[in-house]
């Protein structure tokens, strides 16, 4: 008589409490779905065509100027716990997914080097894709920082209005286009958002920090060192595909030139208006401080 085979179940691995990743696919276990077998798939994630991007700019900036509107016949809301917590979420979001995506990058740029994580197609990783669309629900997500702004009936900048709503479309077409850059651009911002965040939140406590000003700072060097890295990488993807005999190249990279060229220009726009209000805020408050420094010497 012959033995019954022995089935051996296969060790799973074990949990990692040090691991982002691990946390996140806990999370997505909880919700029904595996981490491991998600991708994005135009007109079939949620979100995931220019109708619904389109829809959505449509709304929010109806929702804006509509609030706008109806507020002029009421008193500014205060919101004070409410945009604390806002703030504070925002500030711990960008923290987390920042970890997160140091961990899922350290090994790619450690293997294959600077030029393979920006430009090659397998640096834009199922892990990393996961991550992507995270960020960039947080930016549907961070319209509210408007409605906030114009229920306390504050004065709607044109830089602000215009970066909400263009960011979500960047980091859509970024989605579709599989740059493999991306990773750049995004931990950039959630550096730059945990910084920023923070401060929001610690304003709204009435705590003013002295560095406001280098949040703009920090904000134009984060558009100066993005768009070194978007326009070297656009540059290799059109020198090889177009004129690889002509002009001197790296070699290619991952991504369709509509997405490239849109982030070039898109990123573009961001810096010189962020010059801008940087040189039109803090020159004049500096070039009022130097008048009123005079005006007291000669009294």
């Amino acid at each position: 008589m012959d033995a019954a085979p022995v089935v051996v179940a296969a060790a799973s691995a074990p949990f990692n409490m040090l691991s982002p990743d691990a946390w996140l696919a806990e999370a997505y276990k909880m919700a029904g779905q595996d981490k491991s077998q998600w991708r994005w798939v135009n007109g079939v994630t949620p979100l995931s065509t220019w109708r619904e991007v389109g829809i959505g700019m449509a709304v929010y900036l109806g929702t804006i100027f509509g609030i706008q509107l109806v507020m002029r016949s009421f008193k500014p809301f205060k919101l004070t716990r409410l945009t604390q917590l806002h703030n504070l979420g925002l500030t711990l979001i960008s923290l987390v997914l920042l970890v997160m995506y140091v961990e899922e990058l350290a090994p790619i740029l450690s293997k294959g080097g600077l030029f393979h994580a920006v430009c090659a197609e397998e640096a834009w990783t199922q892990r990393l894709e996961v991550l992507y669309y995270l960020n960039y629900l947080t930016k549907w997500l961070e319209f509210t920082d408007t409605v906030f702004l114009v229920l306390k009936k504050k004065p709607l900048q044109f830089l602000h209005v215009y970066h909400h709503t263009l960011t979500m479309a960047l980091c859509f077409t970024q989605l579709n286009g599989v740059t493999s850059v991306s990773w750049v651009v995004i931990t950039l911002n959630l550096f730059v958002h945990v910084v920023m965040y923070f401060y929001y939140f610690l304003a709204s406590c009435k705590i003013y920090p002295w560095w406001k000003k280098y949040v703009t700072t920090l904000q134009i060097v984060q558009f100066i060192i993005d768009l070194g890295f978007v326009y070297f990488c656009t540059y290799q993807l059109i020198a090889s595909r177009y004129y690889p005999t002509i002009l001197p190249h790296c070699g290619d990279c991952a991504g369709t030139e509509t997405a490239a060229v849109f982030g070039c220009a898109l990123l573009s726009s961001y810096l010189l208006l962020f010059v801008q209000f940087f040189q039109r805020t803090y020159s004049k408050k500096q070039a009022a401080k130097r008048q009123a420094a005079k005006k007291a010497k000669t009294q």
